[in-house]
């Protein structure tokens, strides 16, 4: 889900600060700036007409056609610093602002929640793992695409540290070591999340504040999604390939890690029932109806398909339904459902007031009226750049941010009412930012300590978060590689 863990972490004796007090104080810096700063707007244009909207008259725009600013019209407006108070009330104006946001997370966690409580999730996971046993080569990859797909679709992250109990042990019986399993977990899902198609923390919220239906620039994200999840595939099976020949040859042969000829019997698997396959088929089905939804048919050419124009109310109720519809098939109680749904609302609490406290510092620009000011710096920054140099900078930006805000839908939050526009100037498709944004921090969540799902799984492995660092760099670095490049050449072909 939210990829990568907002908890804070001791490093030197020192205790890092959470992502809520960094966008804090990211707040109060920007509130800085509206006194230092000079403010200013462009004359903006609505989307699809010839409607004009003068620079004076902007914030009081009540229509609902997408504003696009127009480059060279810039001119300096009264200062409307923000004190304290201002500050203050950010996170909460923040709120309200994006309280759609924040309900679409909530009711997905709930989702979530549901279909764990089923059991089929680990049931299917057992299934295949049972359904390959002797042919374990050939259970690297399809549980790599499983991991990706999961990844993907919602963000499977912390999600797969259940799954170390079942994988691990019988990749290790099969004559692996425990980094083949930490390569299918970890670059699996990570793989998934960073080739994101649908992914509502990472896709849909930033697809939310850059304007766009969550389904825009689609075809460039699956293209990724092939590319690196084969790539990653090939990683993994080579390595596990090199050790089955010559086991002295893994990297953690040194901590004397041998595997144990009856792990496989250990790990127990519950029987996959009918009731378990009617509850994935939902699952998927869920995922695949919100595909259909979102994704602009129209805008792309096709008339054989109507575009539905769906957004967060409406994918909302869909999963919403689909919680219902899985409870119904697994007999659970009114009450035992509600208990559950709102377990799972309150995992993901923090992931939408992150999106709140964000979307506070937005809220101070805007007040402040200084959000402008920063495109026309910015504009001149970019000026003259290629449409895929501009991409590439948007994702090395991004991968910046990323360290210094590691939660995904707080960087959505804020990054993109700022870099969508800016896109708007360098003539490239908002879409392709989208695309840079959850690539940048897929890529650092492979491997940031701050990832709570990395460092659970690894310390489950007994492997040496260094030592799992080192043995995947390459294909770290070859990721990094793919990725500037599939930006590059997508955003040379629009």
């Amino acid at each position: 889900m939210e990829t990568q863990a907002t908890s804070s972490k001791r490093r030197s004796g020192l205790r890092m600060p959470t992502v809520y007090t960094l966008l804090f104080v990211i707040t109060a810096l920007v509130a800085v700036l509206t006194w230092v700063m000079p403010a200013g707007k462009y004359d903006y244009h609505v989307e699809g007409s010839d409607q004009v909207i003068a620079a004076s008259d902007v914030l009081d725009y009540q229509g609902d056609g997408r504003l696009l600013p127009i480059p060279g019209t810039y001119q300096v407006l009264e200062s409307s610093p923000q004190g304290p108070l201002d500050v203050l009330v950010a996170p909460i104006q923040g709120f309200h602002k994006a309280v759609d946001v924040a309900l679409f997370v909530l009711v997905i966690g709930g989702f979530l929640a549901v279909t764990m409580r089923s059991g089929a999730l680990d049931a299917g996971i057992g299934a295949v793992v049972e359904r390959f046993g002797g042919r374990e080569q050939y259970l690297i990859p399809v549980l790599m695409v499983l991991f990706a797909l999961g990844g993907s679709t919602y963000g499977m992250a912390e999600e797969t540290v259940a799954f170390w109990a079942i994988i691990l042990p019988v990749i290790t019986a099969a004559g692996y070591d425990r980094m083949v399993a930490a390569g299918i977990i970890l670059l699996g899902s990570g793989t998934g999340v960073l080739a994101s198609t649908v992914n509502p923390f990472a896709t849909g919220i930033a697809s939310g504040f850059a304007g766009l239906p969550i389904g825009a620039g689609i075809t460039l994200r699956l293209v990724q999604f092939v590319i690196l999840v084969s790539l990653a595939i090939w990683f993994v099976m080579r390595y596990a390939a090199r050790i089955k020949r010559d086991p002295q040859r893994s990297v953690l042969a040194d901590l004397q890690l041998t595997a144990d000829p009856q792990a496989k019997e250990a790990a127990s698997t519950q029987a996959f029932t009918l009731r378990h396959k009617l509850t994935m088929t939902v699952f998927f089905m869920t995922f695949g109806i919100m595909v259909y939804g979102v994704v602009p048919w129209e805008d792309m050419g096709i008339t054989a398909f109507p575009t539905l124009w769906w957004w967060f109310d409406e994918l909302s109720t869909l999963f919403l339904s689909a919680a219902i519809l899985i409870a119904l098939i697994n007999r659970q109680s009114e009450s035992d459902f509600i208990e559950t749904f709102l377990d799972g609302a309150k995992d993901l609490i923090g992931v939408a007031l992150v999106v709140a406290v964000a979307r506070g510092i937005y809220v101070v620009m805007d007040n402040g009226v200084i959000i402008d000011t920063i495109l026309n710096w910015a504009e001149g920054a970019v000026a003259g750049l290629s449409s895929g140099l501009f991409v590439v900078v948007a994702y090395v930006v991004h991968i910046v941010l990323s360290f210094f805000i590691p939660s995904t839908s707080g960087l959505a939050t804020v990054s993109m009412p700022l870099m969508a526009p800016l896109a708007d100037f360098s003539g490239v498709d908002r879409e392709l930012v989208v695309t840079a944004f959850q690539s940048a921090s897929g890529w650092i969540n492979m491997f940031a300590p701050t990832a709570a799902h990395l460092v659970a799984g690894l310390a489950l492995a007994k492997i040496p978060y260094e030592r799992f660092v080192k043995w995947a760099l390459p294909y770290i670095l070859m990721t990094l590689g793919v990725t500037t490049v599939t930006l590059f050449v997508g955003a040379s072909l629009t």
